[in-house]
């Protein structure tokens, strides 16, 4: 029987033609039968992937072949051979939209100007250098914090990544200019350019983490200073990183424990219910409670 896995990757580096990409991207992963999620633009490529070990090694073989590529860092996982639905290759503007394209500048190196990177040993040195004095800062959107973030960490209140911008502007978070600040996403992507932005804008000392939460979790499980489940847009939803994960999470209508999210009763509403097994069962639970409300479809 193939063992089915799932990757999470990026790679950041200028690429002359998107649209020629896309489209030897979509070409190289019909033809291995893999499905998932990838996008394209100027700055690089971004994509989830599942299907068999032997179809995912040959698309990294090929992959690592294009110019820039060769330093992606492909995270494996767990995969059941039915966590995508489809194959969508796409070229767009940004790999993750926060809305400002022309800020962000790559090379072959990778991103230009972003936080440096901190490998999760370096991480917890840092935290037990600084203590209080170190700032946890969550790249994610909030509602990916419900189950699971960082100890004592920052959650600013963003429903999509463009909300970043106006969150970093609005003078909110000014006090931890001077402040040391870990960034921390799902696999990395996100915190390249959070910390590019936040940079800019005056933040003098801020780090992420090399790999994100899921090499974070590799590494220390629940051992460390990540607390609860971790958030994924795959058919997954949530990943422990034991098998004595804690829940941290908390029913939106009871608030009793629970780590599942359910999609809205409305098709064309991209909200999501964090619900015990006893308030899911109430469809009015799932009922629709934004107007035209729209939740990312980040890749990391």
């Amino acid at each position: 029987m193939a063992v089915h896995k799932i990757i999470l990757y990026y790679g950041f580096a200028p690429v002359t033609d998107p649209e020629a990409v896309r489209l030897w991207q979509n070409t190289l992963c019909e033809s291995l039968n893999l499905k998932g999620r990838i996008l394209i633009s100027k700055h690089g490529i971004n994509g989830t992937l599942g299907g068999t070990l032997v179809d995912l090694k040959r698309y990294i073989k090929a992959t690592k072949q294009y110019p820039g590529f060769k330093k992606i860092d492909f995270k494996w996982s767990e995969g059941t051979g039915k966590d995508f639905p489809r194959l969508s290759v796409k070229a767009r503007q940004e790999l993750v939209a926060f809305g400002v394209p022309e800020d962000l500048k790559v090379d072959e190196a990778g991103v230009i100007g972003g936080g440096k990177h901190l490998k999760p040993k370096e991480v917890n040195k840092l935290a037990a250098e600084l203590g209080d004095d170190l700032v946890f800062f969550d790249g994610r959107n909030a509602y990916e914090a419900k189950i699971g973030k960082f100890k004592n960490a920052v959650v600013p209140d963003v429903r999509t990544t463009k909300d970043f911008i106006s969150e970093l502007d609005s003078g909110k978070y000014d006090h931890l200019k001077n402040k040391t600040i870990v960034t921390y996403c799902t696999g990395g992507i996100r915190c390249e350019i959070l910390t590019t932005v936040m940079k800019q804008r005056g933040f003098n000392e801020v780090y992420q983490i090399e790999g994100g939460i899921v090499r974070y979790g590799e590494k220390y499980g629940d051992q460390g200073l990540w607390e609860g489940s971790l958030y994924t847009f795959d058919g997954r939803k949530t990943v422990d990183f034991s098998n004595t994960t804690p829940v941290i999470g908390k029913c939106d209508v009871c608030h009793s424990a629970t780590k599942t999210f359910y999609n809205c009763a409305n098709d064309f509403c991209h909200n999501q219910y964090l619900l015990c097994d006893t308030c899911v069962s109430d469809s009015k639970n799932l009922k629709c409670t934004h107007d035209n409300a729209k939740q990312p479809s980040n890749v990391e």
